[in-house]
């Protein structure tokens, strides 16, 4: 410590003294760097700063005031910098997590706001953040319907679904844009056509609004009218051509399927028969000229004549004129063809629609050959355009707890199996199998219950069955199962029977995820795989493992062995090898090369480790036992480490891990880069005292869990020796490929 009684040395902060009474050297003189410093810190680095002027400027008071006021501002300026620098420091960097820039793509202003005050605004906090609240202006809400025609007669059913739809969304009111029935026909038929498709539409909680299109008016068989189904139509549905409005907006109505006066014919392909009438084209200008003073005007039509073509040619374009010159025409919709497209030109947006249970190729679904309806929110300042996939609004009050949680009891509800089929000394069978599905909701489901293998060789009559079953009530499927006499090759498969579940509620089908389970069968009579030739082994890149279920490594408490030969590529600081840890149960780790072995007995772990590392690019023999009493790590037979323990094993539902450690919520961490073989985990401890000799296959006994010498690997799946059975999850890319 410093004994001078200078002002610059007797002031000190903690154990530093100040010694610089140099201005220019004053972050130097307070022990700290620019920009270091916190709001703390400011009354010592005052205080240093009025100690140098004081003493040093004494003989010039004038110059110690200018001196004072300079030191101030540096002091200020440097807060002001450090502050804006903390600020760029501590602000999070934009998110990398979202991997698109999707929301970034507007059509139209953001809605206007208004500071949050008391006149709408209450609150009893005093701090947090600003809050702006949406200025309280007129908006509205209308959907618009495509083709409902062309297609099967059941399409009214996607109708009746978007009726649904639409009632939970509530809009104002509903356009169509014309094919409402399939028509060309008769009178008879169109009228039950007409009914049918009204009553649905009736169902309705808002008005909607008819459009003719080609399906409503044309007319197939004998005794064909003059203007076919016009007068039909107008009798039954309204008027071929109308306006109305609606808060401070027009929408007007046209038809696109006029008759021929010079031929008399109806033909939408003939661009000729596309030209408006006089009669409709003059009442079109007088409209607009009425509705001059509206904030938007929207038109709705058949067919979207501006997309030109063979058919459509050039007619629209005098119409286009009269839209412009209008000067408040928003959007002009149609249907026609199926599906969606859009052709803004001039500040008008011209919107196509696709399909309400029209007839539908599907050829590009996201890309707009859908069944579905738009949505159009309307505001002075302009529109928000949407569309929605028929049948998917959710009903949030169908959705109560009661049956939220049925659903998920339903779809964890597994399958009750009949009497297992063995294989025949030929690898053939010929068995009938039966599964029953109970429904634990209190609604009916319907199941879709299906046979199958990626093995050609097996075959299951019937390929499939439905079933509706009532609440609390079960149904039991049979299918017979046959199979061609082979033995084990790559294509072998096992034949899975795939479950689909839908819940029928009021309002919806919910369709429950698929599941999946193998079909029973002996497993001791099941074909074995040949051992191959050249010895193979499971390969792992450093970001793959192999996971298996915990129901399927279901380790009694006692005694155990866990073993594997392993051939190291590299390694890293924390490296899994065969594990099931997480505060409980067991695992072998190689971290940094160094071989480790851990059971949690009791209240803890009991690990055991090596000294040394085990080498790179050479096979290596670990296994880990414990054997009740004490723990015990070997490698390539020797024992390395051994720690008394005892107690029962703290165990967990996590899956057992090859080539990987496990995190909490059982995904692969910790990842081996290498080749792993011949693992084998059972019960009992197979090795004791100082040594053994590891076998390079290793063979299954009654103890058995798992045991793989990777001979064969199945969908992706490897062949468990021990359970005579394909086991395990593959997570990235594991091989199996020849010893190196």
């Amino acid at each position: 410590m410093a004994t001078s009684t200078s002002p610059f040395q007797s002031l000190s902060q903690g154990d530093e003294d100040i010694a610089a009474p140099n201005p220019f050297g004053l972050w130097d003189s307070v022990g700290m760097r620019p920009g270091s410093f916190r709001d703390r810190d400011l009354p010592f680095v005052a205080r240093s700063l009025q100690l140098f002027f004081d003493e040093a400027m004494k003989p010039l008071p004038a110059v110690r005031m200018l001196g004072w006021c300079v030191a101030l501002a540096c002091i200020g300026l440097e807060t002001s910098r450090v502050t804006a620098a903390e600020t760029a420091t501590n602000t999070p960097a934009a998110s990398d997590n979202i991997g698109h820039d999707h929301h970034r793509h507007h059509h139209g202003p953001r809605l206007a706001t208004e500071a949050a005050t008391s006149i709408r605004f209450l609150t009893s906090r005093t701090n947090g953040a600003s809050l702006v609240l949406p200025k309280e202006q007129d908006a509205f809400t209308f959907a618009v319907f495509g083709d409902r025609t062309g297609g099967p007669v059941g399409g009214v059913s996607v109708l009746a679904e978007a009726v649904h739809d639409v009632n939970l969304l509530g809009p104002d009111l509903v356009m169509t844009v014309g094919d409402l029935v399939n028509g060309y026909n008769a009178r008879p038929a169109w009228l039950e056509q007409m009914h049918e498709f009204k009553g649905i539409m009736d169902e309705l909680l808002c008005p909607w609004f008819p459009v003719a299109g080609n399906h409503d008016v044309y007319w197939r068989g004998p005794g064909r009218p003059a203007g076919e189904h016009d007068a039909d139509y107008e009798m039954h549905f309204g008027p071929l051509w109308y306006a109305f409005t609606h808060k401070r907006c027009w929408f007007i109505v046209l038809y696109s399927d006029e008759t021929n006066p010079a031929t008399g014919e109806k033909n939408f392909n003939l661009p000729q028969n596309h030209t408006m009438s006089e009669e409709q084209f003059s009442w079109l200008r007088a409209t607009l000229a009425k509705a001059k003073g509206a904030e938007h005007v929207f038109l709705f039509l058949h067919h979207p004549r501006w997309t030109g073509g063979k058919n459509y040619g050039d007619s629209w374009d005098r119409v286009h004129r009269e839209l412009v010159a209008a000067g408040n025409v928003t959007a002009v919709f149609a249907g026609h063809i199926h599906r969606m497209r859009y052709d803004p030109k001039d500040g008008i947006e011209y919107v196509t629609l696709a399909t309400v249970g029209g007839g539908q190729d599907a050829a590009v679904p996201e890309a707009g050959w859908m069944h579905e309806y738009h949505l159009v929110t309307v505001r002075r300042e302009g529109l928000a355009l949407s569309a929605v996939p028929v049948g998917e609004v959710m009903d949030v009050r169908e959705l109560t707890g009661a049956f939220t949680a049925a659903c998920a009891a339903q779809a964890q509800s597994g399958l009750a199996w009949g009497e297992s089929f063995g294989f025949a000394t030929d690898g053939s069978v010929a068995a009938r199998v039966r599964a029953t599905v109970t429904n634990v909701t209190d609604v009916p489901i319907e199941i879709t219950a299906t046979p199958a293998s990626g093995d050609s060789r097996w075959g299951f009559h019937p390929d499939h069955l439905h079933a509706r079953i009532a609440p609390g009530q079960t149904h039991t499927v049979e299918f017979e199962v046959a199979r061609l006499a082979a033995a084990y090759d790559s294509g072998f498969r096992l034949p899975n029977l795939r479950l689909e579940t839908e819940v029928l509620a009021k309002g919806r089908r919910y369709a429950l995820p698929l599941r999946e389970e193998r079909l029973p069968m002996v497993r001791a009579s099941m074909p074995m795989p040949p051992v191959p030739a050249e010895e193979l082994a499971l390969t792992l890149d450093g970001t793959s493992a192999v996971t298996i279920p915990s129901e399927e490594v279901a380790l009694p408490q006692g005694t155990f062995t866990v073993e594997a030969w392993i051939r190291a590529e590299a390694f890293d600081g924390r490296t899994g090898l065969i594990c099931k840890t997480q505060a409980s149960d067991y695992g072998i780790f190689v971290n940094n090369g160094i071989p480790s072995f851990t059971v949690f007995l009791g209240d803890d772990y009991v690990p055991v480790r090596a000294r040394k590392a085990i080498p790179v690019g050479q096979w290596t023999h670990v296994a880990g036992v414990f054997d009740g009493a004490e723990v015990r790590l070997y490698v390539d037979g020797q024992r390395v480490a051994a720690k008394p323990g005892s107690g029962a094993r703290k165990t967990n539902e996590l899956p057992l891990i090859l080539g990987a450690d496990t995190t909490k919520n059982g995904a692969p961490v910790s990842f081996f880069k290498g080749q792993i073989d011949a693992v084998r985990l059972g019960t009992g401890a197979k090795y004791a005292g100082e040594q053994f000799t590891p076998v390079r296959r290793v063979a299954a006994d009654e103890g058995t869990l798992v045991m793989s010498n990777f001979d064969a690997l199945m969908d992706r799946q490897v062949w468990n020796d021990g359970a005579r059975r394909e086991f395990g999850r593959f997570v990235g890319s594991p091989r199996i490929t020849t010893v190196k």
